[in-house]
């Protein structure tokens, strides 16, 4: 726990957590020992069951804190009360940063290949996109806090549990994150079908995002206009597009593959 008299610490601190809810999910994720709990929450009117024995059982276990809630505080901390089965807890995910921060710790290393989400609400296709970029050869997944699926029990599921170890990269607004790295002399791609460019002929000099935009309208027009390169992956057979997380499998894998990046 950071110094409670120091800003910064605490700041930095809660943005690398994440708090999941539910009692199957909350269960797994303590009975996985990799994994850190900052905390368990429950609801006071919790009827006893056996994951709730088993959830505080281990929770002691591993000297976790458990903490007591009325049923409207444990809405507030899990967010969704319709769906959080009275119990909730706080991960620590190590590689959670603010977008901003990441880059200046890493502007002087080696060239960064970071995904931004312009849009992305579909949790399934989010959960995706984590697990091949976490896969892959990416070094941080930009996530706009607005205009994204939120990192819920459906993204954590379609990541298959990636997520907890994925460097996501938190940001209010993406233009404003966009601008900040071209002033860092940072590449902006975007993915766009009609794009001349193929992502597979693109050889960025060092620092790279691309963007990723929403699964019908693709990347906004706002975005768009901040991109140095738009790019395309060659399609056949009439297929217009692919969905988002294939195009963000692709991008990930490409210079694994040493095709492109």
């Amino acid at each position: 726990m950071p110094d409670q008299n120091n800003y910064a610490d605490k700041k930095a601190f809660f943005r690398k957590m994440l708090t999941v809810y539910g009692r199957k999910a909350v269960l797994e994720v303590l009975q996985d020992a990799t994994l850190s709990c900052h905390a368990v929450h429950l609801a006071s009117s919790n009827r006893r069951d056996r994951i709730i024995d088993e959830i505080e059982g281990i929770a002691r276990q591993r000297e976790i804190t458990l903490k007591h809630h009325s049923r409207a505080e444990l809405a507030r901390i899990s967010r969704n009360g319709r769906q959080d089965q009275g119990v909730a807890a706080d991960i620590i995910c190590p590689d959670f940063d603010s977008a901003e921060q990441f880059i200046s710790n890493r502007l002087q290393g080696p060239a960064l290949r970071l995904l931004a989400l312009d849009g992305v609400t579909n949790p399934q296709n989010l959960g995706m996109i984590i697990r091949s970029a976490a896969a892959g050869a990416i070094d941080g997944i930009i996530h706009p806090g607005r205009g994204n699926a939120s990192l819920g029990p459906l993204v954590i599921k379609a990541s298959a549990g990636t997520i907890y170890r994925a460097p996501m990269l938190h940001c209010d607004s993406l233009a404003a994150t966009l601008q900040h790295c071209q002033a860092q002399g940072i590449a902006i791609c975007s993915l766009d079908a009609a794009a001349a460019t193929s992502l597979f002929d693109y050889r960025p000099n060092g620092h790279c995002v691309f963007v990723l935009g929403n699964e019908s309208e693709g990347v906004s027009r706002e975005i768009r206009g901040l991109a140095d390169t738009t790019l395309s992956i060659p399609m056949r057979n009439g297929v217009e597009s692919l969905n988002v997380a294939v195009t963000a499998g692709l991008v990930a894998f490409s210079s694994m593959l040493g095709q492109s990046l």
